[in-house]
């Protein structure tokens, strides 16, 4: 009798699955673009001191310019989100970096006040508004099912790891060659990022025939969302009757004023009038933004482990504490307090955002990224509101003491804020 063998079915590498999951790719060319955007928030503050002695401008019109941009910067987000759900993440994306370009470019033949404003407030402000965290919540939210809080962490940190990256090599360009060659160089970096969204990016892992990373099933591409202008409005109408929205984007509003709104402009003068060097000072702020960056991994990484109401309270009572005992920290050098404040205030800096990220998506689903969008835009509100009275009150009172006292009492009230966001009971 024949002897019957059985033998099994080989197994086809598609069964096995890729060990290189599509969504890192797309993941590390998400944080390229707002590596690349990030990069044009650091320009304005090196282009004072030439265009005012080059042009004779006021600083008042130079400042004009950067106060566009980060007005526009805030409340283009939302709106971008819902853009991403009509035509595809990959069309914005190259879009938003063609107008950084192009503003990049028109700068650098510019030769009147208004034309700063029109370029690189306006179309520069629009371009970078669309490559902020909302762009991380959509790519995140697309792409992965698990590890969600850790790539939006990492992502959430590209934008200070551009600013990290390319503040020394562009105040050293200008510094050598003046203003103009370092913001063409500039310009086309971001046109050679374009080409690699281009090439490289997807809008929805069914594109590229693939499950979100983590995922168990095959998840269909949506359909394209309509109205995309009138969609991100009515998201603000409805979240604006809940209470939560009201929380996270009051919390927002805290995060920015007692961050990027107070130290990118009233941290030199701070430590100035404390007796550091400018150079030095400098040099501590950048520390900041690294452990910024650092701060937001691993915030993602603790997102994805434990209720993100209890994180937000954790990172605003400590960020509370820092700013209560900077005064007492501030000297003429750079001590070991010193240090210790940078690390740790650099570490709770940035990691407000995978747990907001993560309540909004949780709160409001699909139109989640958008709700965050509108909590960024409260954000921008509490930076530009933070850096103009952070200003105003130290010409009134000859210190800011009171400013460093009056932050950390709202970081407070932002802690007890989060600790009352209420989220589906099968979050």
């Amino acid at each position: 009798m024949a002897q019957l063998t059985q033998t099994s079915p080989p197994t086809s590498p598609r069964a096995r699955g890729p060990r290189f999951h599509r969504a890192w790719a797309i993941a590390v060319v998400s944080g390229a673009a707002i590596v690349t955007a990030g990069a044009f928030t650091t320009v304005p503050g090196l282009l004072v001191t030439p265009l005012h002695e080059n042009y004779a401008w006021d600083r008042g019109q130079i400042a004009l310019a950067a106060s566009v941009n980060m007005v526009l910067f805030g409340l283009t987000a939302p709106f971008a989100a819902a853009l991403m759900d009509r035509v595809g993440i990959r069309r914005v994306v190259v879009g938003a970096l063609l107008l950084i370009t192009a503003g990049a470019l028109l700068t650098s033949v510019m030769a009147q006040p208004w034309q700063l404003v029109a370029y690189w407030g306006v179309l520069i402000g629009l371009g970078s508004g669309c490559l902020t965290m909302t762009f991380a919540a959509s790519v995140t939210g697309s792409w992965f099912d698990r590890r969600r809080g850790l790539v939006t962490g990492a992502l959430s940190s590209s934008s200070h790891l551009g600013q990290l990256l390319f503040l020394p090599l562009l105040a050293w360009a200008v510094d050598r060659f003046g203003w103009q060659p370092p913001v063409v160089t500039l310009a086309f970096v971001a046109l050679a990022v374009a080409a690699l969204v281009l090439l490289l990016l997807r809008d929805h892992p069914a594109d590229a025939g693939v499950k979100p990373y983590g995922a168990t099933e095959f998840v269909p591409k949506p359909a394209p969302a309509s109205g995309a202008a009138q969609r991100t409005v009515k998201v603000l109408f409805s979240a604006a009757r809940t209470g939560p929205f009201w929380l996270l984007a009051g919390m927002f509003v805290i995060c920015g004023a007692s961050t990027n709104g107070i130290m990118w402009s009233n941290w030199a003068p701070a430590a100035h009038d404390h007796g550091m060097r400018v150079t030095a000072a400098a040099s501590m702020l950048s520390l900041i933004g690294i452990f910024s960056a650092l701060g937001a991994v691993f915030s993602g990484w603790l997102t994805d482990r434990f209720d993100p109401r209890r994180l937000l309270t954790a990172y605003f009572a400590i960020r509370a504490l820092t700013l209560l005992v900077l005064p007492m920290v501030f000297s003429s050098t750079v001590t070991l307090p010193m240090i210790v404040f940078v690390v740790v205030y650099g570490l709770v800096d940035v990691a407000t955002v995978p747990p907001v990220i993560a309540l909004t998506s949780r709160v409001y689903g699909e139109d989640g990224p958008i709700v965050f969008g509108w909590t960024n835009s409260a954000h921008q509100l509490g930076a530009g509101a933070s850096a103009f009275l952070g200003a105003t009150a130290r010409d009134l009172f000859g210190t800011y003491d009171v400013v460093w006292a009056t932050l950390s009492a709202v970081c407070l009230v932002a802690a007890l804020m989060a600790m009352v966001v209420r989220t589906p009971r099968t979050a």
